[in-house]
């Protein structure tokens, strides 16, 4: 497929994805409870709230309590998926989340919001651009960053079948839509590729897929043969497909929503130092807090929007 191909849907908040998905879920799966730090609305609970009042727990502002009762919820076999925006998920309840979730190996499902420069004008106190880092390091835990609200969707049903800690993060703003709306096209730990290419390959996760198939589409303009891969699973991570991209292209650009120390990008350098080292430039912020604004604003102010992408493909396929 070549990325001009790949059209937008509509335009939806990934968080709506996961009230949808969750709501969806909980018919199938009667051991699915939710619980919220004060932020039902936010994650778009209302209707599942209306159908499973009885599954639902209302915690408060009290995030480090909710990660508590969720992880003693698993030793009755239910399956807690955990609400509130990515910095108070992560960085406010690290302690318990390492030592009652993770080292417990219990199967409790941190679902995370509002995440990355795009929570916009609520500013750098809670836009967290360290969460991937944090969690990835954490044994055992599964970190997965859907791209859109269909995957968003997808990828809430998925992790019900998967036994262990799940890190689920996505974000506030409405963003384009463009997966399938089945979500068939989503598998846990397994790259998606959207486009095949032997110039350079881009990396993405979560919003900024859509702003790399955006210079994707420039570059090809360009006659640069792109290959653009979905890496919405962080960990566990597709070596494999890394490896076979990076072994045609000889060359990649890395773009996340995030610090670039310590999340996809140093991921993908890792598996390039061991197996096939390569030029990498790397798009997200850098070794800093953002601030308030708007989304798409911060996103270039902060070097991740279309534009930067671009010129980091053409400074990478220089470097071969």
């Amino acid at each position: 497929m070549k990325l001009k191909d790949i059209q937008i849907l509509n335009e939806k908040e990934t968080r709506a994805g996961f009230g949808e998905g969750i709501h969806e879920l909980a018919k199938e799966n009667e051991n699915v409870v939710v619980l919220t730090a004060d932020l039902a609305g936010s994650f778009k609970l209302g209707p599942y709230i209306k159908d499973f009042p009885n599954r639902f727990i209302q915690c408060g502002i009290a995030e480090a309590n909710m990660i508590g009762i969720a992880a003693g919820l698993t030793i009755g076999g239910k399956i807690p998926y955990t609400t509130t925006f990515a910095n108070f998920s992560t960085g406010r309840v690290y302690d318990q989340i390492r030592q009652s979730v993770a080292y417990s190996d219990k199967n409790v499902k941190i679902c995370a919001s509002h995440a990355g420069l795009t929570l916009g004008e609520d500013g750098a106190t809670h836009q967290i651009l360290e969460d991937i880092g944090l969690m990835k390091m954490l044994p055992g835990m599964t970190v997965v960053v859907p791209c859109d609200f269909n995957q968003t969707k997808a990828a809430t049903k998925a992790i019900a079948d998967l036994h262990g800690p799940v890190y689920l993060r996505f974000g506030r703003p409405k963003w384009p839509n463009f997966t399938k709306e089945d979500g068939s096209d989503f598998v846990i730990g397994k790259a998606q590729k959207m486009s095949e290419g032997t110039d350079i390959s881009i990396f993405a996760c979560g919003h900024m897929v859509w702003k790399a198939i955006e210079a994707g589409k420039i570059l090809e303009e360009k006659g640069i043969s792109v290959e653009l891969i979905n890496i919405h699973t962080i960990k566990p991570l597709d070596e494999a497909a890394i490896i076979a991209s990076l072994s045609k292209t000889k060359c990649a650009v890395t773009v996340e929503e995030h610090n670039i120390i310590g999340g996809l990008g140093d991921a993908v350098a890792q598996v390039a130092a061991r197996h096939c080292p390569v030029p990498i430039e790397y798009i997200g912020t850098n070794d800093t807090f953002g601030e308030s604004g708007k989304p798409n604003e911060l996103l270039a102010k902060y070097g991740l929007d279309t534009p930067f992408i671009v010129a980091a493909a053409e400074k990478a396929m220089g470097r071969k």
